[in-house]
């Protein structure tokens, strides 16, 4: 069975943490691929250069602007530091945006309709993906050789555009496309039935419960596409999907979804 862990944005912004991250990644037996955020990270540079960073329900506003600097956090800085985390962990790493090796074609998103049914919204350059936009056959070529593929979420069109993509999509299609386990690892232990509360994780999570906890808004802002993307995998063809802490991914734990 192939896993592929997809790790966020505030684990890849702490050394330690990635660190620690790294080293349980590594000694996680079996084929595996990663899937990396950044956004953290991506906000601090948009700040520093002066931009403001743009997020709607959880998801970036991509400029022209502001896809030079993801690109550059993404599949430059944040890709790079973990291939070589991983590599000093004895895993033969391989980063990848989605261009390399055509790996993973993108969809510019038209205008969106928000929840509230009325505002649209037209994110930039920003990219959809799909199970049948990822390219399965090299990404099962780099595993059979022994190669940990470590994907970022800047893909392309295949027309030459390069597109900023959610990284929870990524890693829910691609866990689709080559039926993989899927975990999001975080820096919460699960899905909270606090938020405030660490220790109030939801060990099981089905639809109806999800939704009950967005109309108390107890699950809000960058957990709905994560959640949204999961429950998705899993209608897709996932073979399991666990949302668990990043610093512990060799023992059992986390919020566990059903369908």
């Amino acid at each position: 069975m192939i896993s592929l862990y997809k790790v966020g944005g505030n684990v890849v912004d702490d050394p330690a943490a990635l660190e620690h991250f790294c080293r349980e990644f590594a000694a996680v037996p079996g084929p595996k691929v990663l899937v990396h955020g950044g956004g953290v990270r991506a906000s601090q540079v948009q700040k520093a250069l002066g931009q403001e960073p743009v997020k709607i329900e959880g998801r970036r506003v991509t400029d022209a602007q502001t896809l030079e600097v993801v690109t550059m956090v993404y599949a430059g800085w944040c890709n790079k530091d973990i291939v070589a985390r991983l590599q000093a962990c004895g895993c033969n790493a391989i980063g990848l945006a989605g261009c390399d090796g055509g790996v993973i074609t993108a969809r510019r998103r038209p205008p969106k309709t928000l929840s509230d049914g009325v505002t649209k919204v037209d994110f930039g350059f920003v990219g959809d993906v799909t199970p049948e936009s990822v390219n399965r056959g090299f990404l099962m070529h780099l595993l059979d050789a022994g190669l940990t593929p470590v994907l970022c979420a800047i893909n392309h069109d295949g027309a030459g555009q390069l597109l900023n993509t959610n990284a929870d999509t990524v890693a829910a299609s691609v866990c689709v496309a080559l039926g993989a386990e899927l975990f999001y690892c975080f820096e919460k232990n699960g899905v909270l039935c606090d938020r405030n509360d660490d220790d109030s994780v939801i060990p099981v999570l089905d639809p109806g419960a999800y939704a009950r906890l967005k109309a108390e808004g107890r699950v809000a802002d960058g957990m709905i596409p994560k959640l949204d993307n999961a429950f998705k995998a899993l209608r897709d063809g996932a073979a399991g999907v666990v949302i668990r802490n990043a610093a512990d991914l060799l023992s059992p734990g986390g919020t566990e979804l059903k369908l």
